[in-house]
């Protein structure tokens, strides 16, 4: 990675994480949602550019033993192709390596599978189904 960009492994700025999903395409949070989730975050990389924007990112939240998660992997779009989201893998892998005990369970859902294969992941069906739960941004069913 040039010296254009700067790793840091914390959580970004709530700003920052809202945007970063946002403008890649990433379902929307609730800035409250990320003001509670960020700080429980397990593992975190931010990748910055010279300006000091954020331009990638990228945790891992779980139980810290049984159930590891790795979310958020996140590029702005104008620094998509440059490698920052294989660079942001490869720090959570390295975490992923030599924090997670013999047994447990790391997931992910990927919107772009090719990228997650390099680092050791595998689909898991027809063994195993990935579902999901998920509460809308705004809530209608509230009378």
């Amino acid at each position: 990675m040039s010296d254009e960009f700067r790793v840091e492994h914390a959580v970004p700025a709530v700003d920052d994480f809202l945007r970063l999903r946002r403008v890649s395409g990433l379902s929307e949070r609730s800035p409250e949602a990320a003001r509670a989730g960020l700080p429980n975050s397990l593992f975190a990389v931010t990748i910055y550019n010279s300006a000091g924007s954020a331009v990638a990112m990228g945790r891992v939240v779980g139980d810290g033993g049984c159930n590891f998660e790795v979310v958020d992997i996140a590029v702005d779009p104008p620094c998509q192709g440059l490698g920052l989201g294989r660079q942001v893998m490869t720090h959570i892998s390295e975490y992923l390596d030599k924090h997670v005990p013999a047994g447990s369970y790391i997931s992910l859902i990927a919107d772009t599978p090719w990228l997650y294969e390099k680092f050791g992941f595998d689909y898991c069906a027809p063994a195993l189904h990935g579902m999901q739960r998920k509460k809308p941004l705004s809530d209608t069913s509230k009378s």
